[in-house]
């Protein structure tokens, strides 16, 4: 069984460019993953339950808007940092550990994966991605290999 060729970080706009050549090279549209950043505690107290809830809803109504334009291929929230478990290498060891690697005033929230004919209609998606006040949506074109 073939796990398929290794992945190297490529520097600068490299890895656009391979991305760009696998596109035209299929004829098909690019992959994009939009990563969804929440500033840690948006949705704490009575006020943050009900921006939730009005945010979900937004999810809910966009990705339904979505998947019926057979633009969006997944997507998902994530549980909170608190059942996050990472997994680091060391001196050729793995070891897993509780929480996110990093410490940050946000958190990773959810994620859609998205086909657009390029960058900006990418973008123009991410802009009607729901989020708090502070939130971000991180918008990476993916290789597909």
């Amino acid at each position: 069984m073939s796990m398929g060729p290794a992945v190297a970080r490529l520097p600068g706009d490299a890895t656009f460019r391979v991305g760009e050549a696998l596109r035209k090279r299929k004829g098909t549209d690019m992959q994009y993953m939009l990563l969804i950043y929440e500033p840690a505690g948006a949705y704490e107290g009575p006020a943050g339950e009900a921006l939730l809830a009005d945010i979900v809803s937004g999810h809910l109504a966009l990705a339904d808007e979505l998947r019926a334009k057979g633009v969006q291929k997944a997507g998902a929230g994530l549980r909170g940092v608190e059942t996050a478990r990472t997994v680091t290498m060391r001196s050729g060891r793995r070891s897993v550990h509780d929480g996110p690697f990093a410490e940050t005033r946000e958190e990773l929230g959810g994620f859609y994966l998205i086909e657009a004919a390029s960058d900006d209609e990418a973008l123009e998606i991410a802009q009607r991605v729901p989020m708090p006040e502070g939130g971000k949506v991180e918008v990476r074109a993916l290789i597909v290999h």
